[in-house]
């Protein structure tokens, strides 16, 4: 026998292994100051392409009050208890009747935190006859929840309609033998490609096959649709959507999610789901605060303009520049380069160090080996000038990559 703690410190997991070099600069670092496009890191200032705050609510001067004037009103402990036994609120159910009015859906269920509520939720939908069918890029909350899962579960290739068709096939068939059902899940916009899900499709597929749509759509809502209410607005088939779930952490620049559905299918998960059953109901200021976010979101919609501003600019420049940014049609922008890990730390470290410039680095085995992801977040305070500023900055370091300046034997250590 081992001691558990032993056998962990033997073993720290494949980002842990990392930690003595990379803790406080690649992983964990500490951006600091006002919330926008520009903050300080390490003590000097970074033009900032990481942050989810798409609509650049975080700092938006009526979300600050409204969030002030609940804190103040409130505190944060009201109301105390979860929503089944004591912390229910008229603002509670405001604030789920207004999202529901918003992405078209009878009724919307508020869930405290978007990974635990996706889990929970598709931990609640099915029992061990029904089937779940999901995209093989599917997020890490929908994948922890697809392992709660004690049925059969199956893996369509990703974005792919002709394989996801063959696992519902596979579905139907042993549904028949046990009596159960089918949800198939994916996503309205995938978080690292930019790609949105091939939803009008599958939706399609429901004319063939019978089986319920679940889409996470954390990325989209807010960012897509004529208003704003999501990709399957963009796309035209919001009604094809059984379950539409997003989170309140992108373009609501907050805490939270929700799920919208019909009227019984929500109760049901009020009933049913052990991450709202058992954990505290969320905080009166996070949910006053997400109703004027929500309210923003709604009648401000140069908001959502001023961001696409942005986005185009961005990606027709980069494009136009030579740059690999794969095929996303969503302000998600990845840019992709040749070259292994120790070249994307040396790479990473230059764009911050050198060009003042701080975006997300993403290596194997999120993507494939010898590929570096640059993974770009415009958002609607970013200015033209950062986006010519990131495009040259871009430019030069894809040279000096190429020039093979970034490998291991041509570096200084730099003392980070």
């Amino acid at each position: 026998m081992q001691d558990l703690f032993e056998k962990l410190e033997r073993n720290m997991g494949p980002l842990g292994m990392h930690a003595k070099q990379s803790h406080g600069y690649y992983t964990f670092p500490k951006l600091e100051g006002e919330i926008g496009s520009h903050m300080h890191f390490r003590g000097k200032e970074k033009l900032v392409w990481s942050l989810n705050n798409y609509l650049g609510l975080a700092n938006h001067p009526e979300v600050r009050k409204a969030d002030a004037e609940a804190a103040a009103q409130f505190g944060m402990a009201y109301p105390m208890g979860a929503r089944m036994m004591s912390g229910e609120t008229n603002n509670h159910e405001s604030l789920e009747r207004e999202l529901a009015s918003f992405i078209g859906k009878e009724e919307v269920i508020l869930l405290n935190f978007g990974y635990q509520g996706m889990v929970s939720a598709i931990d609640a939908l099915v029992d061990r006859h029904d089937v779940i069918v999901y995209d093989a890029e599917s997020h890490a909350c929908i994948v922890d929840g697809v392992r709660l899962h004690a049925g059969k579960r199956f893996i369509f290739k990703h974005n792919d309609v002709a394989s996801a068709e063959k696992q519902l096939q596979r579905a139907t068939e042993l549904v028949k033998e046990t009596s159960g059902s089918i949800i198939l899940i994916t996503e309205g916009v995938f978080g690292m490609s930019g790609a949105q899900g091939n939803l009008k499709d599958i939706v399609a597929l429901k004319q063939k096959y019978s089986f319920r749509l679940f889409v996470d759509d954390a990325h989209g809502f807010g960012t897509m649709g004529e208003t704003g209410a999501g990709t399957g607005e963009e796309q035209a088939c919001m009604d094809g959507i059984d379950l539409y779930f997003s989170t309140f952490a992108k373009s609501m620049a907050s805490i939270g999610a929700f799920i919208g559905s019909t009227k019984k299918i929500v109760d049901y998960l009020r009933y049913n789901s052990r991450s709202q059953i058992f954990a505290k109901s969320l905080p009166m200021p996070l949910v006053q605060g997400a109703r004027k976010r929500l309210e923003l979101l709604r009648t401000q919609p140069e908001l959502k303009a001023n961001l696409w501003k942005i986005v185009n600019a961005l990606q027709t420049g980069l494009r136009n520049a030579g740059f690999n940014i794969g095929i996303t049609t969503t302000p998600v922008t990845p840019v992709l380069l040749n070259g292994a890990i120790p070249e994307a730390t040396a790479l990473t470290l230059d764009l911050r160090e050198n060009y003042d410039i701080f975006c997300s680095i993403v290596v194997y085995p999120v993507v494939p080996k010898d590929v570096i992801m640059l993974r770009l977040i415009p958002t609607a305070v970013h200015m033209i000038a950062d986006v010519d500023k990131t495009i040259k900055a871009f430019k030069e370091v894809k040279e000096k990559l190429e020039a093979g300046q970034y490998k291991v034997d041509q570096i200084v250590e730099a003392g980070v």
